[in-house]
């Protein structure tokens, strides 16, 4: 599985533990080894830019994102062996899509909601994944499933790494400081491989629907956030 992450955002991240759990999450739903996943963090000028240029709304967001092929975690209950694409040495790799995070947009929210900067990208990152798989949360049954999801894919990976692991706070913000509301593009689909410098690919066309949600206990009041 390759996952790509690319800094531009001017803020420090740990992006080796972003990639880390990116795969953790990828894993879990059995997606196809051969995928490849880029996760493109970006300043507050540059995601404001996409979210209007692509959704058509004012100011930043937290988190984009632009689906490529189609991908679906194999049915409950099915093996590895079931992905969508074999674990074929001949096959091509496929793109997934790209995941775009403002890590500024994140600390702001993270700071609001009490919780570390961390979190909130984990959970940033992690909405943004489900979105790229076709995950929804337009409608209250979409909602519950993707939210419902999105808990517990974050408690086992925050489980599997154990307590003491808040390393890579953006920009020195510390443990306990805010989560975003975020926003995500709908599942439109790009047709261009990886955005450039902030940039979908060419004739790319996403939609974004604010990611951030609640973490696991705190009161659901998100009406676009997710």
């Amino acid at each position: 599985m390759s996952i790509e992450i690319a800094n531009e955002s001017g803020t420090s991240v740990d992006e080796p533990a972003l990639a880390a759990l990116a795969r953790f999450v990828l894993d879990e739903l059995r997606i196809h080894p051969l995928a490849e996943l880029s996760v493109l963090l970006v300043d507050t000028p540059t995601i404001a830019d996409l979210h209007q240029r692509w959704l058509g709304e004012e100011g930043p967001t937290d988190v984009l994102a632009f689906p490529m092929d189609e991908l679906r975690p194999p049915p409950p209950g099915s093996d590895r062996s079931d992905r969508s694409r074999a674990a074929d040495p001949d096959s091509e790799p496929t793109v997934l899509g790209d995941v775009i995070l403002c890590p500024e947009v994140a600390t702001e929210q993270a700071r609001e909601a009490k919780r570390p900067v961390t979190e909130e990208l984990e959970l940033l990152c992690t909405h943004g994944i489900l979105h790229l798989l076709g995950f929804d949360h337009a409608e209250p049954d979409e909602k519950a499933t993707m939210f419902g999801l999105q808990d517990r894919l974050l408690e086992s990976w925050r489980a599997e790494r154990g307590p003491g692991q808040d390393a890579g706070e953006p920009g020195g913000a510390k443990p306990g400081a805010a989560k975003p509301d975020g926003a995500e593009p709908d599942g439109a689909k790009p047709d261009a491989a990886k955005p450039g410098a902030g940039e979908p690919g060419a004739g790319e066309k996403a939609a974004a629907d604010h990611a951030a949600e609640p973490a696991a206990g705190d009161a659901e009041d998100l009406d676009e956030s997710g």
